[in-house]
């Protein structure tokens, strides 16, 4: 990742007095990294003063992520660079993580011993822990995406930093070295998924261990330097009673989704970007029973199935040469023939659309997909638009016959003005009527209330009033009419 300094130290700086041996601290033990090499000592950095709660260059509206003062970033680079022309990374990647960080820590001590950099012990544990983070996690990044309340990361060059809270976005004081060190921890990411970005390949889609989704467009395509995003997972998986708590969807909607869930009901969840699809998404596939075999297809893996009975298929860009991309569709036909009982696409984004009716048309009942679409209506019109895209030579009426026969619910998510969630309509597909797709709402949230006083919407979810859904005999098959019955005429008093 980091290569070694090319600029050595001038032959005219004066070597500068070591600071006295502290009598308890022991010598570095030796490990299979390599020795540190005794190299001339640099002049002593300024002290670094400890960051202020509130630096007078910060915009009032930035967000601090342990405050870091312009001298702090001086000694660290200083410190880095010293490590990098110490330290060999070759046999230190031969080494666990544990055992690599206490190497660094090592020998980062006794370079700020040799420089006589005065340091306070809090500064120094934060010196530390930001160069291990450095060289062997993902640097500046690290403290974000330790926070369980962060939804976004947006990295847009080595200086802007943006985050997600709460639905709004934020300007952090995080910071890169430089350009080059964010490409390389964009290079880290992405390599460990067996992708690439660089000049060639400057776009990629990727996933952190966690499932979390990444993407990268690198220069020349992003011109102020890389431009990363990270969508963040929540360590603790997300419920339907989450859902519930967080004012998403109402306690009789939700059981509602459940019995859609569980009676093996197509589904098709539409929403913006940002909007909760994919969490929407976990949530249903909660209800799947654990003797089903589930089968995923993504373009990043980033569903969290607990089911024990799940295959997961990702998606993969071409090569070097241009060979071997293996697309969504490609792996949606493929599911046909693994005996799936259910198919979840991730995303719908392409002529895959036509392979996923086909899925739900014969006998993979239950299966789910996601798509963009700003209304339940939208969403039926965009999966026309793709299969037509797909290049299927297939009449508009045949096309919308294929979809009120597969799709039986479409669910959609939006995200309001105010950064909240909300599922804003849970819609059946009945028919067709001429060249109509004729579709009923069984709830909706209406936001007449207006706002708060801290600028909240207020809205409600509520039932349109239809008791008996075209679902119901399906729900009947399952055991499931008496619940359903029950949530539909709770919420509709």
């Amino acid at each position: 990742m980091f290569g070694r300094r090319t600029a050595p130290l001038e032959a005219n700086e004066a070597p500068v007095k070591a600071a006295p041996k502290k009598p308890a601290a022991p010598a570095p033990k030796p490990k299979a990294a390599a020795p540190v090499k005794k190299a001339a000592a640099a002049p002593a950095p300024p002290r670094v003063a400890k960051p202020a709660s509130t630096p007078a260059a910060t915009a009032p509206d930035k967000v601090e992520i342990g405050g870091r003062s312009d001298e702090y970033f001086q000694t660290k680079t200083t410190i880095f660079n010293a490590l990098i022309d110490t330290i060999d990374l070759s046999q230190l990647s031969q080494l666990d993580t544990e055992t690599a960080a206490e190497e660094i820590r090592d020998i980062v001590n006794e370079i700020i011993s040799i420089k006589n950099v005065q340091m306070s012990i809090a500064e120094q544990e934060a010196l530390l822990q930001d160069i291990c983070n450095d060289v062997l996690g993902y640097g500046p990044l690290e403290p974000l995406l330790a926070r369980d309340d962060i939804a976004d990361i947006m990295v847009n060059g080595s200086s802007r930093v943006f985050i997600e809270v709460g639905g709004k976005i934020q300007l952090t004081n995080v910071r890169f070295r430089d350009n080059a060190q964010l490409m390389n921890i964009c290079q880290r990411i992405v390599s460990q998924v067996g992708r690439r970005v660089d000049e060639a390949s400057p776009i990629c889609d990727a996933r952190l261990p966690d499932g979390s989704r990444v993407n990268v467009i690198a220069p020349p395509l992003s011109i102020d330097g890389a431009a990363l995003t990270i969508r963040k997972f929540k360590k603790d998986k997300l419920t339907m009673n989450d859902l519930v708590n967080f004012a998403s969807i109402s306690p009789e909607g939700a059981k509602v989704l459940e019995i859609i869930g569980a009676c093996r009901i197509n589904t098709l969840i539409s929403g913006g970007t940002g909007s909760g699809k994919t969490t929407l998404l976990n949530c249903m596939t909660g209800f799947i029973e654990h003797d089903e075999r589930v089968i995923t297809c993504e373009d990043a893996a980033e569903l969290q199935l607990q089911q024990p009975h799940v295959v997961r298929l990702e998606t993969r860009p071409p090569n070097l040469e241009g060979q071997g991309e293996v697309t969504m569709r490609d792996l949606v036909k493929n599911c046909l023939r693994m005996r799936p009982e259910r198919i979840i696409v991730g995303e719908v984004r392409g002529p895959e659309a036509f392979d996923l009716l086909q899925a739900m048309n014969t006998g993979h009942d239950g299966s789910m997909g996601t798509l963009h679409a700003n209304s339940p209506r939208e969403g039926l019109q965009r999966i026309e638009s793709m299969i037509t895209m797909g290049g299927y030579n297939l009449p508009s009426k045949t096309i919308r016959e294929m979809i009120v026969g597969s799709i039986d619910v479409v669910i959609q998510a939006a995200r309001l003005r105010d950064g909240s969630r909300r599922i804003t309509h849970i819609t059946e597909v009945l028919g067709t009527e001429g060249d109509t797709i004729i579709t009923q709402d069984l709830f909706v949230y209406d936001m007449d209330g207006g706002e708060d006083e801290n600028g909240a919407i207020i809205g409600r979810h509520k039932s349109t009033g239809i008791a008996r859904p075209a679902f119901w005999d399906r729900a009947r098959y399952y055991g499931k009419e008496a619940e359903l019955a029950a949530a539909l005429d709770a919420a509709a008093e």
